[in-house]
């Protein structure tokens, strides 16, 4: 690690350092990373909200053995809402098989419709507790039953009623919980839009999904944006960083 920091620069020094992790610890990495200096709560938001509960725990331990309290970290630097949904979702482990309970289901959609539509302002309290105790396959079943039973998306109910950080936490739970290969792919997307890349997002999601569901991921962003993932990284990344960023998209080019 330490000749590689020391022949390497910028994007690639960065990319190569994150890829030499197992996958726990690169988490762990990022977060603290995210959490010192210029605190990058989007890069935290999106890591925890976007793991499962088994990745949590690992991602947890191994924080907790190099830098400290995760939790606390995160009550010193976060703030609000936003602050209580992440430290509610990383103390808290929850069921992560197929199985939906939908009389919970319609529970929990009656309770998020009270909290938020009903009212003139959204109640944070019961959308912390769900979002941080459900499955993805119970979520995703609230998800469906709240637009039957009400006719309008919980995402639409939380983009009317929430905001800012706060906002960004629940929609990347509840993204995540219908699919999470379709978020990464956007959020992919979303780097290399407009003028300059976003490379240190790119970097962490390229890195951190290629051993999970990069293969979903790319198949995704080809059926939503026409064109394969790696054309455009190739078309938005030059010299070695490039090279490495599609080493790790298309190990057998």
């Amino acid at each position: 690690m330490e000749r590689l920091a020391a022949k390497l620069s910028c994007g690639l020094k960065k990319a190569v350092l994150l890829w030499m992790h197992d996958p726990a610890e690169r988490d762990a990495e990022i977060l603290r990373e995210a959490l010192s200096g210029f605190i990058d709560m989007k890069a935290v938001i999106e890591v925890i909200c976007s793991r499962a509960p088994s990745q949590i725990q690992q991602l947890k331990q191994f924080y907790h053995s190099k830098f400290g309290d995760l939790e606390q970290d995160i009550e010193c630097k976060a703030s609000g809402a936003s602050k209580e949904l992440l430290q509610a979702y990383i103390r808290k482990t929850h069921y992560e098989g197929p199985e939906v309970d939908r009389m919970l289901a319609a529970k929990d959609a009656d309770a998020l419709f009270n909290a938020g539509e009903k009212e003139s302002g959204t109640e944070a309290k019961p959308f912390i507790q769900i979002f941080s105790e459900r499955s993805r396959a119970q979520l995703a079943a609230t998800n469906l039953l709240y637009h039957n039973m009400y006719g309008i998306s919980l995402k639409q109910a939380i983009k009317k009623g929430t905001s800012r950080k706060f906002q960004f936490a629940l929609l990347t739970i509840l993204r995540c919980a219908e699919n999470p290969s379709k978020y990464f792919a956007k959020a992919l997307y979303k780097t290399m839009k407009g003028f300059g890349t976003d490379e240190k997002t790119l970097t962490r999601i390229v890195v951190t999904r290629t051993e999970n569901d990069m293969q979903l991921i790319k198949a995704e962003y080809q059926k939503k944006f026409k064109k394969t993932l790696v054309d455009a990284v190739y078309s938005d990344t030059s010299c070695h960083y490039r090279t490495f960023l599609l080493s790790l998209l298309d190990p057998d080019q």
